[in-house]
């Protein structure tokens, strides 16, 4: 269901750079799968950013996930919505969306992982696997160690995130992660296109 790299737009890392253009980039570059992240935005704000990205995503045969906001997935039209800990259930959330719109949702550690897997959502994400500067109060890192047991506690598609960089990005794989989730490691890159190229290239190795 997964592509491997699922690109995550932080509207905290665009730094001053055009959101509709980093994605068009990134697009460029093969990727096809995007999660819209604004933890600070207004209602109209995160609508409006979902509403621009939508048509070169979907021009492209990508898909987009947007955090946290299953009023803005129906809203928008957009393709899924991904919840935290403390944002509603999967079963909540689809009684907001349509039939076939993704549920996605964060776990920190096995507990949670194993809660998750008992419910509707379509793909869960774990982690983070490495330390991480996208998150002001990050849980604790699990490891490659972690990752490789959380594989064994659910069958549902897993997304590893956190800290992951291209040098990491097929050793995540090799543990038993479908898909990796990268923000700081794609957005903070000189050459995004290039940055990437290289991801798509480990991880399809």
């Amino acid at each position: 269901m997964l592509p491997r790299l699922y690109a995550i737009l932080d509207a905290e890392h665009l730094n001053g750079r055009p959101l509709e253009g980093l994605c068009e980039t990134l697009l460029g570059a093969g990727v096809r799968l995007f999660q819209y992240r604004d933890k600070q935005g207004a209602s109209r704000r995160i609508f409006e950013a979902t509403a621009s990205l939508l048509p070169m995503i979907h021009a492209a045969g990508g898909r987009l996930i947007v955090n946290d906001r299953a009023d803005v997935v129906l809203v928008a039209g957009a393709d899924g919505v991904h919840l935290g800990q403390d944002d509603l259930t999967a079963e909540e959330a689809r009684r907001v969306l349509k039939p076939g719109q993704i549920v996605g949702r964060s776990t920190h550690d096995l507990e949670q992982l194993r809660l998750a897997h008992t419910s509707t959502a379509d793909y869960l994400a774990f982690g983070p696997i490495f330390g991480t500067s996208s998150k002001a109060r990050p849980d604790p890192a699990v490891g490659l160690d972690g990752l490789a047991r959380a594989r064994q506690a659910t069958s549902k598609p897993l997304v590893a995130i956190g800290g992951i960089t291209v040098e990491d990005a097929r050793a995540v794989i090799e543990h038993g992660a479908d898909a990796v989730a990268v923000i700081a490691g794609l957005l903070e890159a000189p050459d995004l296109a290039g940055r990437a190229r290289e991801f798509l290239q480990a991880l399809d190795e």
